[in-house]
């Protein structure tokens, strides 16, 4: 991974650990020429740098998909709130600005094309197939089984699918990756690697 990229993705706000973060390029350079690649949960960009830096490699496309108002995990109150992110003027979390200086400061506009709205929303009326899927975006499981429902069914036959924050053990963390996981398995896809809490999967059917 080019090594400015890489400091600009590790010092940007986010929750993705280098380690994860590599891995997820790695699985990205494997795309097709000019293949897509589809984020879902974007937040202020991190990852989406990672998908860039691969992307740019294999001539391919980064779309990101957020709705910028934040995960329940991100609310006042909870576990993950950051005051920063809050927008003074109407007291909501509000992460869009924070992704357009990290993609501005990264130089990856020309690879990247962020969509505002919600994931079920976009994937209903989306056509284009996703040679690698990478679901990060909210953690209940409502939310979770929505994000795969609306984009799953677009990651083209042998194309990836990455699912971040995959715990197993409910210990560990929330279960609701984990069960988007096992339903992944029932409906067409085969692990292909772990590194950490992401997993990354191939579409067999």
């Amino acid at each position: 991974m080019d090594a400015a990229l890489r400091q600009v993705a590790e010092g940007a706000t986010g929750f993705m650990p280098p380690q994860e973060g590599l891995a997820l390029y790695t699985a990205a350079t494997a795309i097709p020429a000019g293949g897509l690649i589809c984020e879902v949960g974007t937040y202020c960009g991190k990852s989406t740098l990672y998908l860039a830096a691969a992307a740019r490699a294999a001539g391919g496309t980064v779309v990101t998909v957020d709705h910028h108002r934040g995960s329940e995990e991100n609310q006042a109150g909870w576990e993950y709130h950051d005051t920063t992110l809050v927008d003074p003027r109407t007291g909501r979390l509000d992460t869009l600005p924070f992704l357009r200086r990290t993609l501005e400061q990264a130089q990856v506009e020309d690879v990247v094309t962020a969509i505002v709205g919600r994931s079920e929303q976009v994937g209903r009326w989306w056509s284009t197939p996703v040679a690698l899927l990478f679901l990060d975006g909210g953690h209940t499981e409502e939310q979770a089984q929505a994000d795969y429902s609306a984009w799953g069914r677009h990651v083209a036959p042998g194309g990836l699918l990455a699912i971040h924050d995959v715990f197993p053990d409910p210990a560990d963390g929330g279960q609701a990756p984990y069960h988007v996981l096992l339903r992944a398995l029932d409906e067409g896809f085969r692990e292909q690697s772990r590194t950490g809490s992401l997993r990354v999967l191939r579409r067999v059917d």
